[in-house]
């Protein structure tokens, strides 16, 4: 069984998302923390886990970098069907950065539960910060899910920003929404008039909004 963080909605529940970490930091990192309280005053349900590398680094204080990103899509299936176990109605899967891009994997296979309505990709890594060719880009995920995808990118992402991106062609089940000044983790500079705490509330209340829209 997987284990599995909540955060819950004080009032109306729209729905669950299941939310996977990055590469470098656990399910309770910072800017977890923060997105799921603020996607839980949007009214939904954020329910996190841990791929087994993060876990074991949990346990032995190691770090070990993650597998191949298409070596975790079962364990995030495995996820998926523990949380939908313990919940009613629609739901979300996503993840940042590296999460996102898994989940994005998922959805384009054939055993996603039709419970699963739609993907969020908090930061999403177009490419790594030394190949950004675009023949090294990672658009297949994108290109092959069968649901929505909604991605809150950091303007100035070092992974995607806005204009090499808004230069390449996506599938139109793709919605990105821009944070103003955002890096990868959605955190604008000091001299910004943008906050990260803004940054983050409103990734959360597009991605209740994209929710929304899906089961209305």
């Amino acid at each position: 069984m997987t284990e599995i963080l909540w955060t819950r909605p004080e009032g109306e529940c729209h729905g669950t998302l299941v939310l996977a970490h990055g590469a470098g930091a656990p399910m309770d990192a910072n800017f977890m923390n923060r997105f799921a309280e603020a996607a839980a005053a949007n009214g939904i349900a954020v329910a996190r886990f841990e791929f087994a590398y993060m876990a074991k680094r949990r346990e032995t204080g190691k770090k070990a970098p993650p597998p191949r990103a298409d070596k975790l899509i079962g364990e995030f299936q495995s996820a998926v069907q523990d949380i939908l176990e313990q919940t009613q109605g629609s739901a979300l899967i996503g993840g940042k950065s590296m999460g996102g891009r898994v989940a994005a994997m998922l959805a384009g296979g054939d055993s996603l539960p039709k419970r699963i309505a739609g993907v969020v990709c908090l930061g999403y890594p177009f490419h790594t910060e030394a190949k950004k060719e675009l023949a090294d880009w990672r658009l297949e995920p994108l290109q092959k899910s069968t649901r929505p995808i909604l991605i809150t990118q950091g303007d100035r992402d070092q992974m995607g920003h806005q204009a090499e991106v808004e230069a390449v062609d996506l599938p139109e089940f793709v919605r990105l929404f821009w944070l103003e000044d955002g890096n990868h983790d959605l955190a604008p500079r000091g001299a910004s008039p943008a906050t990260w705490k803004g940054n983050i509330e409103q990734s959360a209340k597009e991605t209740a909004e994209f929710f929304k829209s899906l089961i209305s």
